[in-house]
């Protein structure tokens, strides 16, 4: 949205200060406006929650969708097109009233397939009243939007099964903005003194510590290849599994668990590590791919990368910058960990090269913000 402002559009974010990644105002006030980089940023304030599986985030959807549909538009630009990027798939109702208000396009972007993830991953009964629910939601999205966006490269596969026909979709995926290339703030006086051994293969994770991060496989990976002291395993963030972990795993003397930092710092984190490491589940989600931040934070440090991953492959593959191995294959890992570590450190350098020089070739916001705008415009244009 930043980069639509730069190319002259008038744009607005409404978002909920619930959200957990972001770093959301002190409000009293329901609604609280910021001019951030040229376009209005609207905090809606929203029920809080700190456990991502549970009743009071349900609670928090559906507040945010109250008071958005409170909520005072008169001083709103009048809209071209509305976006309803899920999670939440419930801001699609209200993205519908808002197109019939303004008669604007309506755009439905999936950033993660609901319910699809809480079945395959959080243990919910496809006959949940909540699954039921929300698959009803997303048919009739997909079924009442202008368009479908995702970010993942296979979801017309995925609309395609849900609606029993085919239907046009779009891929725009996660990107890297200019303000990246700036150098990264150092780490915190003591962090890596603390947390990174000197003189060791550094294996990483760097992010959320929670189920859907199936973290289980490199653990376990971890205490198989306990024999070999040249190489240290770093898990870096904080999450709802964390403390089990830490417990579970307090005899490897190989591991190291250590907070997470700013997002401002990891570059400079992710730089002292040799080899970053992203997991899945054995999930049927991933058949449609996937486009994480994770990803971009590993490519733009120029670091090779292992997955633990069996879905619809992208980015690694396509930058040549690393491999995927199968999802919860524990010797698989660690024949591919120990594979890199043989490596000259030459040839993992320009493994590493390759995905900084693709990232920033293919998936820079500029261009991915071009591409969206034809997609926005496209009835516009067609007139």
């Amino acid at each position: 949205m930043r980069e639509m402002a730069r190319m002259g559009h008038e744009c607005v974010i409404i978002t909920s200060n619930s959200n957990q990644l972001a770093e959301v105002p002190q409000m009293d006030e329901p609604y609280r406006l910021q001019q951030v980089d040229g376009l209005q940023l609207w905090w809606v304030n929203t029920l809080k929650y700190q456990v991502a599986k549970s009743l009071r985030r349900i609670l928090s959807w559906l507040d945010f969708e109250w008071r958005l549909w409170r909520m005072p538009k008169a001083t709103l630009p009048r809209p071209d097109a509305i976006i309803v990027s899920s999670l939440s798939l419930l801001t699609i109702i209200n993205g519908f009233f808002l197109r019939q208000r303004y008669r604007a396009r309506l755009v439905f972007e999936i950033r993660d397939i609901w319910p699809l993830t809480i079945t395959e991953e959080g243990g919910f009964s496809a006959r949940n009243p909540l699954v039921l629910g929300m698959g009803w939601i997303e048919k009739w999205g997909y079924r009442s939007a202008d368009e479908v966006v995702g970010t993942m490269p296979n979801l017309g596969e995925h609309v395609a099964e849900v609606l029993g026909f085919r239907r046009p979709t779009h891929c725009i995926p996660m990107g890297v903005a200019e303000d990246t290339f700036v150098e990264s703030e150092s780490l915190a006086d003591g962090y890596a003194e603390k947390y990174i051994p000197k003189e060791k293969f550094i294996v990483a994770h760097v992010g959320s510590i929670g189920i859907a991060n199936a973290l289980d496989t490199l653990l376990d990976c971890a205490q198989v290849m306990n024999y070999n002291q040249n190489v240290h395993f770093l898990v870096v963030g904080e999450g709802d599994l964390r403390a089990g972990y830490e417990k579970r795993y307090a005899h490897l003397s190989n591991l190291t668990f250590a907070p997470r930092v700013p997002k401002t710092m990891v570059q400079a984190l992710l730089r002292r590590c040799d080899l970053l490491y992203f997991s899945a589940h054995a999930s049927k989600r991933w058949r449609f791919g996937q486009s994480l931040n994770k990803l971009i934070d590993y490519m733009l440090a120029g670091k090779p990368v292992v997955a633990s991953y069996s879905g619809f492959p992208s980015m690694i593959n396509e930058a040549n910058c690393g491999s995927f191995v199968p999802a919860g294959d524990v010797q698989a890992l660690r024949q591919e960990f120990e594979r890199y570590l043989r490596m000259p450190n030459s040839l993992r350098e320009a493994i590493g090269k390759r995905g900084r020089d693709w990232l920033l070739a293919n998936r820079q916001y500029s261009k991915l913000a071009q591409d969206y705008q034809s997609i926005l415009l496209k009835r516009a244009e067609s007139l």
